[in-house]
């Protein structure tokens, strides 16, 4: 039997240290409440890319023709009755600049593509993607855009949007990284004074960027508006997920272990969801539906940690029933931290691999997915151990005392009287 790891020694240290925790995350709470994303509030999110105008497209044919631009190439698809249905593919490692690309469009009959002054020799690898959809093509010229070529072509910033747009109340700017496209997250409240916010923003949007930045140069890449009712209908049903998942909980673990295991069990998942809103609130990250899948997902997992521990706890006081229950407790600890550490380990390396490759909610998904798992394994030890601990010692030393106590005498009886010998003195006590 290897080295048993006195845990129960960090009770008191770690109960403290979660308590400062939360009692920060509370005033944190109060003080400046969550970054709540549209899902929980009513407004729009428009994500929008400042860029230079291109080169503009028309299609003077018949039937319909839809234009759609990836990051390596753009496909123009033809349909209808009354043309050939055909897919063009224009890959643009074989036309690398606007010029080229330019080109072996106007070569296809009734395309026309006119390229803007200065933008001739730009790289095609610089077109912005569409992004809503793809774009029909008739005979009203269609403006594609391209990103800046270099850091010196840059005009935009977070300060320079959030100026640029006005008449909407307290705005939010982001920007979506890589900076160097100069894509923005603008995020305008919905205070219910406008019935028809849901058109007039994004127009005043795009009005008040192309009137600082110039016509031609705002493409709209995302448009999310979410009313009064859904935010507040979507709040609610959030709150009932958690609630019913720390009841669910609480039940199997009473059911499989004992009620005071129960307790524990609901104890360390309510630790790991406080802790999580703490550093939501902390880091100002936008909190929104993803969020609430994190705090659900790492509810589950804390959960699954906690049983796996309590399990090797049943199993060693089965094996030693009249061992004390704090040492039952370390060794059950003790073996099952090995493979506590290389679970929660493998989990981490997926969790990481997404917060390094990913980007927007996804990458705040995975960073409030590795705050959990941290959590859940500290709570699993710290905190809904030391609940168990905490009651069977009560336990115990109640069950002491009751064995220590004097036998009681039944109420309206007296104690029965001392006989005493005929010179009144009491009986010597027998020898054995």
């Amino acid at each position: 039997m290897k080295r048993v790891i006195q845990f129960s020694k960090g009770y008191i240290p770690a109960a403290i240290f979660s308590t400062v925790l939360i009692v920060a995350g509370i005033v944190g709470y109060a003080v400046k409440g969550f970054n709540l994303g549209v899902d929980f509030q009513a407004g729009i999110n428009q994500t929008v890319q400042l860029a230079y105008p291109a080169l503009d497209l028309t299609y003077a044919g018949q039937g319909n023709v839809e234009l759609t631009v990836e990051a390596a190439k753009a496909t123009i698809v033809f349909s209808g009755s009354e043309v050939e249905n055909r897919t063009l593919v224009f890959n643009f490692a074989d036309a690398p600049t606007i010029d080229a690309f330019a080109s072996a469009l106007n070569a296809v009959p009734d395309l026309h593509a006119e390229v803007r002054e200065g933008q001739g020799g730009i790289a095609t690898s610089l077109l912005v993607p569409t992004f809503q959809g793809n774009t029909k093509l008739g005979t009203t010229p269609v403006l594609m855009h391209r990103a800046p070529a270099n850091e010196g072509e840059s005009f935009a910033d977070t300060e320079k949007v959030r100026a640029a747009v006005t008449g909407l109340g307290d705005i939010s700017v982001q920007i979506v990284k890589p900076a160097n496209l100069q894509r923005f997250l603008i995020r305008a409240q919905d205070e219910g004074k406008d019935p028809a916010f849901s058109k007039t923003a994004p127009a005043k949007i795009t009005a008040g960027l192309e009137q600082t930045f110039g016509a031609g140069r705002v493409v709209v890449m995302k448009t999310d508006y979410v009313g009064a009712a859904y935010s507040a209908s979507l709040g609610k049903t959030a709150f009932i997920l958690v609630l019913a998942t720390v009841l669910v909980i609480l039940v199997y673990a009473t059911i499989r272990f004992r009620f005071q295991y129960g307790i524990g069990a609901v104890l360390a998942t309510v630790h790991d969801m406080l802790i999580m809103i703490c550093f939501i609130v902390w880091t100002r990250m936008e909190f929104n539906a993803s969020s609430i899948a994190a705090i659900l997902t790492i509810l589950g997992y804390s959960i699954n940690d906690t049983i796996v521990q309590f399990d090797r706890v049943r199993e060693e006081r089965r094996l030693s029933p009249n061992e004390p229950f704090r040492d039952v407790l370390n060794r059950a600890l003790t073996l099952t931290l090995g493979r506590t550490v290389i679970t929660t380990l493998a989990t981490m390396i997926t969790v990481l691999s997404l917060f390094f490759f990913t980007e927007g909610s996804l990458k705040d998904f995975s960073l409030a997915l590795f705050v959990g798992m941290v959590s859940g394994t500290y709570s699993t030890i710290f905190i809904a151990s030391a609940f168990v601990l905490a009651w069977e010692d009560i336990a115990a030393k109640k069950k002491a005392k009751a064995l220590a106590a004097p036998a009681a005498v039944p109420a309206g009886k007296k104690p029965a009287p001392v006989k005493k010998d005929e010179q009144g003195k009491k009986p010597a006590a027998k020898k054995a």
